[in-house]
């Protein structure tokens, strides 16, 4: 375990992270997982491409640069970036009032929408703006994803049934079933099945043929390239191509070269919010999905480091025409299982693609287009999270409220409106939340130095003393609410002449929370009731020393909650006068 630990990279900022301390032990798995990577995305990125509206040579085009980019700046030693469904939907959904899908306009469009994705991201990383990620809550992300996963498999059906485009409704479709391109459908219908067979079974069934665990799971990921061998062969056998079924066609040989077109001000404005919208949710699936590898490895990385090399990326794919990619789960899964150590693999797999590029590309031409969707419903299928929603409802149901709105935003609004709806109904939630804050009076466990709920727990009380622990920052949304519970227990115990606010759950008072506080204590104070603090934070603290609140009208504070139990428990007081004295 020990060695397994001293052989792994440290994460870091960066190509000087990495290459300075590389070791020829791990040349070997770099090597093999960029063959295995390779292989695996030709035809996911060529389905990608497809799904964005693009030659389907252009996500190729994509697997290059970004790959080299990616290495040089990112910190994460197993992602592989690239093109993947939800860019391509985004990319899609985004560009399509602009331009006609398949026009020269929508593919410069599409590859300023990935330099200007990758200028943001490159930018926001010198910012060091990280922390942007945190806007974009679980159950945003989570429902965004699914609500665009349906959108994508919507966007297949047509695909698959051989149409040009897809009925207006499943009526019509009945009516009109004789349209549906039979070979086609069932060309798609044996694919489909191979890749669940593939998906599900292949792995179990290898592994009892003597295969290792590892590597029956890899030769199960690689099926995708073996269903396309093999439809590319029946489709040349059996001359689909001339029986009706669409295929990819012509794709040029060789590199492509560094794209530019002088942009038009007005698209390049219009393009503004849907570069920052993209780059958004590139940048956190990007991050969640090398967070989760990173643990694995007991590697970390950094969030800042990430945009640069996700800007990088993003930026090399539009120099060679491009449209915007991010981080692939399945590929960079992929990219571990074959034995990835450093970002060396993406940059082996780079320079295979580009290989594959100048040589054998125009073979693709007899591939089925009916393949790479079903190999596009194979890959987004999973991403329809009815697990997640689930368990966000069963837990929490605003959460569960958000995800659900926000994937039906997506379906009904569009990807601007369903993740603004996501953001608003998040922040709305927290809002809620934390106007509803939890003041509970408190007393001590028999014996200990523990205080707890009086409603929940058997503890013992001091006589003329209210202890009241604030489970919540004392905001302008709960001022009102914090009052009325201090003064509803002020109205249970009558005798109180001592009043503790426990502040251990409390890091931020605003300002209208200090003047609530303080108008609270001048009240109690014509009363002869004390207002004392206990276990407030250092930062917090700080603030406070400079008002006329700590200074003049809190009697006390107290480092901790026993000490002040204790204190005030023993003061000896005359009785208050009357309110009306």
């Amino acid at each position: 375990m020990l060695e397994n630990r001293r052989l792994q990279p440290p994460g870091g900022t960066g190509i000087l992270a990495w290459a300075r301390h590389y070791r020829r032990a791990w040349l070997s798995g770099d090597l093999t997982a960029g063959l295995v990577v390779s292989v695996m995305i030709i035809p996911q990125s060529m389905a990608y491409a497809m799904l964005a509206g693009l030659p389907v040579q252009i996500g190729l085009y994509a697997s290059l640069l970004p790959l080299i980019g990616y290495a040089l700046f990112g910190s994460s030693m197993s992602l592989s970036v690239g093109p993947v469904a939800v860019t391509g939907l985004m990319t899609a959904t985004l560009l399509a009032p602009m331009a006609a899908i398949g026009s020269d306009q929508y593919l410069q469009l599409a590859i300023w929408l990935a330099l200007l994705s990758g200028v943001m991201l490159f930018v926001f990383g010198l910012l060091r703006l990280g922390f942007l990620a945190n806007f974009l809550s679980h159950p945003v992300i989570s429902g965004f994803i699914s609500g665009a996963a349906i959108l994508i498999v919507l966007s297949q059906l047509p695909h698959l049934l051989g149409l040009a485009h897809l009925p207006a409704s499943p009526m019509q479709l009945l009516t009109d079933w004789q349209l549906i391109n039979s070979l086609v459908l069932g060309l798609g219908l044996v694919c489909l099945l191979l890749l669940l067979y593939a998906r599900s079974l292949l792995a179990g069934h290898l592994k009892r043929l003597g295969f290792a665990q590892e590597l029956a799971t890899l030769l199960a990921r690689l099926a995708p390239i073996v269903v396309v061998g093999l439809a590319m062969a029946v489709t040349v056998l059996g001359q689909l191509a001339e029986r009706g079924v669409p295929v990819v066609g012509s794709l040029p040989l060789g590199l492509p070269s560094l794209y530019w077109v002088t942009p038009d001000l007005g698209n390049l404005r219009s393009l503004l919010l849907p570069a920052a919208l993209i780059s958004l949710v590139s940048f956190v699936e990007s991050v969640s999905i090398a967070q989760s590898l990173a643990r694995h490895k007991r590697q970390s990385i950094d969030a800042n480091q990430e945009l640069l090399g996700l800007g990088a990326a993003n930026l090399g794919s539009g120099l060679v025409g491009g449209f915007a990619v991010c981080g692939g789960f399945s590929r960079s899964v992929v990219n571990v299982e074959a034995g990835a150590n450093t970002p060396l693999a993406g940059v082996v797999a780079a320079l295979i693609i580009g290989l594959i590029l100048l040589t054998i590309a125009p073979i693709f031409a007899h591939l089925p287009l009916v393949v790479l969707a079903v190999i596009i419903l194979v890959a987004v299928t999973p991403l329809i999270d009815l697990a997640s929603l689930k368990r966000a409802w069963r837990y929490d149901r605003a959460e569960g409220l958000t995800l659900f709105s926000t994937a039906a935003g997506v379906l009904l609004l569009g990807i601007e409106g369903g993740i603004v709806l996501g953001i608003c109904l998040s922040i709305a939630a927290q809002l809620w939340r934390g106007s509803r804050p939890h003041v509970a009076v408190v007393g001590r466990v028999p014996g200990t130095q523990y205080f707890r709920n009086t409603k929940r727990h058997l503890v013992e009380t001091a006589p003329h003393t209210l202890a009241l622990r604030i489970d919540e920052n004392v905001f302008f949304a709960n001022t009102k609410a914090i009052e009325f519970s201090i003064l509803k227990a002020l109205r249970d115990y009558p005798d109180t002449r001592e009043v503790l606010l426990i502040m251990s759950a409390v890091n931020h008072i605003d300002g209208t929370g200090l003047d609530m506080l303080s108008e609270l204590t001048e009240g109690l104070l014509e009363r002869d009731v004390h207002v004392h603090l206990a276990e407030v934070k250092g930062p917090l603290m700080d603030r406070l020393e400079s008002t006329d609140w700590l200074k003049q009208q809190v009697r006390e504070v107290f480092p901790s909650t026993h000490i002040a139990f204790n204190t005030l428990g023993s003061l000896k007081r005359p009785a208050a006068l009357p309110e009306s004295a």
